[in-house]
């Protein structure tokens, strides 16, 4: 392929044309940047058992409409994963987590356990992705200007770590009033430029963290 491999750590394949990740990539690489490409599908595992190395995937702006990371078994160091500008309507972790005191909690498998960024901008998500809660590790989301209606109170379950939260640019007419509120490490919201049709401020009181910042421009109200 055209990809440029500096034999250390940095795997560059963007602008290169490709349809499809390479099957014989090195396992070494810490940073893979697959980004401006036609690439169609990713495929976690792909039957494969060997644990890479890599920190910093870059998938962005590419043909990806449909992805599971449910399968994501061999990534056990991967901090960062950038799917901006694809197609992405589906975007499957697994199942939430169960209810914090539910006989199943703490039994659910971890997966990706040190993403600490996960960014799907610009795609065409009608929903927050279901289950966040199994990135142990995860202290950034961003979901600006998709096609994401509401907030419900299980998006955002069990995400313990979470800091910044990016939904600006969306179709969000409803935050439900319990959807941040076991969040007790958050410092930002960003909800510009969405049509809400409902003031916050309880969500504010509930979350009972005063460096929040909370983007509320450009809204109905």
């Amino acid at each position: 392929s055209d990809c440029q491999w500096d034999g250390e750590s940095v795997l560059n394949c963007s602008l290169t044309g490709m349809s499809t990740l390479p099957e014989d990539g090195p396992q070494t690489a810490i940073v893979a940047d697959f980004s401006h490409n036609n690439i169609k599908t990713f495929l976690c595992a792909d039957g494969r058992n060997e644990e890479w190395a890599l920190k910093h995937l870059n998938l962005s702006n590419n043909l990806l409409s449909e992805i599971s990371l449910t399968t994501c078994r061999n990534f056990p160091v991967l901090e960062t994963l950038n799917l901006n500008g694809n197609a992405i309507h589906t975007l499957t972790l697994g199942t939430p987590a169960p209810a914090r005191g539910s006989e199943a909690y703490g039994g659910v498998d971890r997966l990706l356990p040190a993403l600490k960024v996960l960014s799907v901008e610009r795609n065409n998500l009608s929903r927050v992705p279901r289950g966040l809660g199994l990135l142990p590790s995860l202290q950034t989301v961003r979901l600006s200007s998709n096609g994401i209606r509401q907030v419900d109170p299980s998006d955002f379950q069990s995400c313990s770590q979470l800091e910044d939260i990016h939904l600006q640019n969306n179709k969000i007419t409803e935050v439900h009033s319990d959807a941040f509120g076991d969040l007790n490490k958050l410092q930002v919201v960003d909800l510009r430029q969405n049509p809400l049709a409902t003031p916050l401020p309880q969500i504010l009181i509930t979350l009972n963290v005063f460096q929040l910042e909370v983007g509320l421009s450009n809204n109905a109200w």
